[in-house]
């Protein structure tokens, strides 16, 4: 059999959401999905009116990122929960989301340029986008395990 970057990829992602990530998080309730371990923590809060709103950076990247579908993405326009289920399935479809571009790119697309939208990475190979994307789950998803084991910790 000859390498495939694809099944490489995406068998180093299923691995770490199957056998790591979605497991740790049997059981995630409310109180701890919105637990601050320290005042300020970037979360979802509601606002004034009761919408939950994503606390973000001051400001956008320029031009603003997109991966996979028409560009449009846009974090201001989450419908964002302070549900644990709700969050979890938010996270589920957006990893389900991003396993299928990856396999849609067939090992031919690891190759092309990622394109503008990814400004000065523009001429980069979609592999690289890959690789980092795929280091920033496992970067995150680390961080939530921490904070899992932090909430536990301290009996909160």
């Amino acid at each position: 059999m000859s390498f495939s970057w694809n099944h490489a990829l995406l068998d180093q992602l299923g691995f770490a959401w199957d056998a790591q990530f979605r497991p740790r998080l049997q059981g995630l309730a409310d109180a701890e999905c919105l637990w601050e371990p320290v005042a300020g923590c970037w979360m979802v809060r509601p606002d004034p009116q009761g919408h939950w709103r994503q606390d973000l950076a001051d400001r956008e990247p320029d031009p603003p990122p997109f991966i996979f579908g028409d560009g449009s993405f846009d974090p201001v326009a989450v419908t964002w929960t302070g549900s644990a289920d709700d969050a979890l399935a938010f996270v589920t479809a957006e990893y389900t989301r991003w396993r299928e571009g990856v396999r849609s790119l067939g090992e031919e697309g690891f190759f092309r340029p990622c394109g503008p939208a990814e400004g000065p990475y523009a001429d980069e190979p979609f592999l690289m986008l890959v690789l980092h994307i795929n280091r920033e789950f496992l970067h995150h998803a680390a961080e939530v395990m921490l904070l899992r084991d932090l909430y536990r910790d301290a009996g909160a």
